[in-house]
């Protein structure tokens, strides 16, 4: 199995299935509005300007079940995204990313790239996932690894 085989809902409630990103470089991020990391939101929209044309394409699930940080709707989440970082990326739907309401892409995502001590929960907003061209996941990055230090790992999986 890999990233392909599932489909997920979007901000706008449209079935959005990861096999229209075979061969592409993916940057899966849980992510809040509400949350301390949330200024990460314009260094994500930096590096999907600079690499899209390259195959990378990151693709963002609000969550809100770290500290309430994501309490909006879909659109408020998108809406509040585009105005004050220029979200061009795909938002998805919110989702829950831990516990047994977690979402089968997230289930796939923490199996397949556990965190330290090999414990698979998403520990706050802002965890990403690096996945590459062949659906597997390379690495997972803590909330506070900023999206620019990730830029060489990103790099590499793109050529």
């Amino acid at each position: 199995m890999n990233i392909f085989d599932y489909v997920v809902t979007d901000s706008h409630s449209v079935e959005h299935p990861f096999a229209q990103y075979r061969g592409k470089v993916l940057l899966i991020v849980n992510v809040a509005s509400k949350c301390g990391f949330t200024p990460q939101y314009a260094e994500l929209e930096s590096l999907f300007k600079q690499y899209a044309n390259q195959g990378l394409v990151i693709v963002a699930f609000p969550c809100n079940q770290f500290g309430h940080q994501e309490p909006g709707t879909n659109a408020e989440i998108m809406e509040f995204c585009q105005a004050n970082y220029g979200v061009s990326f795909p938002m998805m739907a919110k989702l829950a990313v831990n516990g047994s309401e977690a979402a089968p892409i997230y289930q796939f995502l923490k199996s397949n790239a556990p965190g330290l001590l090999g414990i698979e929960a998403i520990k706050w907003n802002f965890t990403k996932f690096l996945v590459g061209r062949d659906g597997q996941v390379i690495k997972r990055y803590a909330p506070t690894t900023t999206p620019k230090l990730m830029a060489k790992d990103i790099e590499k999986a793109l050529s």
